[in-house]
């Protein structure tokens, strides 16, 4: 079983990044293999620009093809899994996460709800507020996707303004683990 995390966050090796890092080592503990997507690594993606070529075409693309956004799709479409971690703006997610979103959910459901009964978690880092609108957006995709959502032992964010300051975040960084070995168990009873 594979689970695919994608960080939204403009900083590469961020508190996003650790959190998702803190998931998917227990994921990997659990003997699932994992992935790790830092969409600040590679050329921004656009947000949907509503053209339905997708519901038209069903090739599981979209049509914008100037941006990385088909070869992500591609890696969720096949993954048993799916996180997405983003930091905190203005009380939501980044631009390049909402973007990722918007297609991912439009190519999904053109292409037969592809994403359907698939396991899939937000992770959030914040710097103070924000955070349970920020995971609601997340959330969101999962469910219009007809897909399943692991709990927690708290919402799944964490606390930090400087990089590596989650880590800091005891209660947080548990969350972070029991979200990872929830989903795990949650993948094994549905496999």
């Amino acid at each position: 079983m594979k689970v695919i995390a994608f960080n939204g966050s403009g900083r590469k090796d961020g508190n996003t990044y650790l959190l998702l890092k803190t998931v998917l080592d227990e994921l990997q503990k659990e003997g699932m293999e994992t992935e790790l997507v830092q969409m600040a690594e590679q050329k921004p993606i656009q947000g949907c620009v509503a053209c339905y070529e997708c519901m038209q075409r069903k090739n599981m693309k979209c049509a914008i093809e100037t941006d990385p956004f088909n070869g992500y799709f591609e890696g969720m479409s096949k993954a048993d899994g799916i996180l997405l971690g983003s930091p905190v703006y203005f009380s939501d997610v980044t631009a390049g996460m909402k973007a990722l979103i918007e297609r991912c959910g439009l190519v999904g459901r053109a292409n037969g709800n592809v994403l359907r009964r698939k396991v899939g978690a937000g992770v959030v880092a914040v710097r103070r507020a924000g955070s349970n609108h920020t995971l609601s957006s997340l959330n969101y995709l999962f469910l219009i996707s007809e897909m399943i959502i692991p709990g927690s032992s708290y919402w799944n964010m964490a606390l930090g303004r400087q990089q590596g300051d989650v880590l800091e975040d005891a209660e947080g960084i548990e969350t972070m683990k029991t979200l990872g070995r929830n989903m795990a168990w949650l993948l094994k009873k549905i496999q």
